[in-house]
């Protein structure tokens, strides 16, 4: 395993981050963690050299933390990086940040969080920080020793990320990118910007959600014995510029094939075969893909029971994957559960929470068509 010098020398982060947010669960249930699968993926992820591990107070509907304040014992915890985020939509009044940060040390059964971030800003919420003084808070506590570095995760525009750099002193971000997002949100500029500031940098949503890691055959057919997620992986490892690369891995092969690519992967070292692999990749994918969603579920839940993420995924998967047949009976199973787009009644809560800015209704109503067998013409 390569690791990073993560804000300083101090530091010695694994590159490939455990996102502790995609474990395997239970009847399909997302709060219902499954223990001994996910404890048994722990266990090699600390074998192969992990040792930073990214959650979040909505994980899992509030699960995860507490599983991973479980599976790591005192003597693990000294050997390991935590890293975690403030949930800003629940602070509403003076002290809600002391406890939450309270809470989420309880859960971690930790004394300390490694790394603290707050969690998806946009400018909605960057202007909340300001009039909160949430920023104050946090500097408070890693004063007080309960957080040792403060970031920031983002979704949003290039100009506001650089404005938020610019803001505060903060110790490292987190970001989106893959080789399909270079000039989204913050992407390849802001990364840079980002280091030209002093920033540590984590990197999530490397593979989409896994769409660039499950791709058709007549895809991988070009591929030349690589795999799509190496190499997007390797896109990545290519930056020297990014300390932490986190994949939401959720069995033993993922981790073990992402493990050897990052132990093999220097930066700056991408060979000219595996630079077309990667831009023959791109243009197929964005030629196939219906909606620009990345499942990251922060629309959810619908207050009607729409299961949005699922419906995109099922859309997208059907021209992506050449899955006709299946697309219809997934489909026809969330109409079944009243999941489907038809108890949508537009009151557009899902689109002011969607950090890509998707038009969430009116791409809802498309799929809807499609998947249905009806022209969207």
């Amino acid at each position: 395993m390569k690791y990073s010098n993560f804000i300083n020398e101090n530091n010695k982060t694994s590159r490939l981050g455990f996102g502790l947010m995609r474990l395997p669960i239970i009847e399909n249930d997302d709060s219902l963690i499954d223990y001994k699968a996910s404890r048994k993926l722990i266990e090699k992820a600390l074998e192969l050299g992990i040792n930073y591990f990214d959650t979040a107070y909505v994980y899992h509907q509030r699960q995860s933390e507490i599983f991973t304040g479980e599976v790591f014992d005192e003597e693990t915890r000294k050997n390991i990086y935590l890293a975690t985020k403030l949930p800003l939509w629940k602070i509403e009044k003076d002290g809600d940040f002391e406890y939450l940060l309270d809470t989420e040390l309880k859960k971690l059964q930790t004394d300390y969080i490694d790394f603290y971030l707050l969690h998806a800003l946009n400018k909605e919420r960057f202007e909340m920080i300001e009039k909160q003084n949430i920023y104050k808070s946090m500097v408070k506590a890693k004063e007080e020793g309960k957080v040792r570095y403060i970031g920031f995760s983002f979704h949003d525009d290039l100009e506001l990320f650089k404005k938020i750099v610019d803001s505060y002193d903060f110790d490292f971000c987190q970001i989106q990118l893959n080789y399909l997002d270079e000039n989204y949100q913050a992407g390849l500029e802001g990364l840079r910007y980002a280091k030209e500031k002093g920033l540590g940098l984590v990197v999530m949503e490397p593979l989409r959600g896994g769409q660039l890691a499950n791709l058709p055959k007549s895809i991988t057919d070009n591929l030349g014995g690589k795999t799509p997620a190496s190499l997007a992986f390797k896109y990545l490892l290519d930056n020297e510029g990014l300390d932490v690369i986190l994949s939401g891995m959720n069995n033993i092969a993922q981790l073990e094939e992402n493990a050897k690519t990052f132990s093999s992967m220097e930066a700056n070292s991408l060979n000219s075969e595996d630079k077309e692999k990667i831009d023959y990749l791109k243009a197929e994918i964005s030629n196939r893909l219906k909606v620009d969603c990345t499942r990251c579920n922060y629309c959810m839940p619908c207050p009607e029971g729409v299961t949005i993420p699922g419906i995109f995924q099922i859309y997208n998967n059907k021209y992506i994957f050449e899955q006709d047949q299946k697309a219809k009976e997934s489909y026809e199973k969330l109409i079944k559960d009243k999941a489907d787009q038809s108890s949508c009644i537009e009151c557009g809560l899902c689109e002011s929470k969607c950090p890509q800015h998707l038009i969430i209704i009116s791409d809802l109503k498309d799929a809807n068509k499609d998947l249905l067998g009806e022209s969207n013409e």
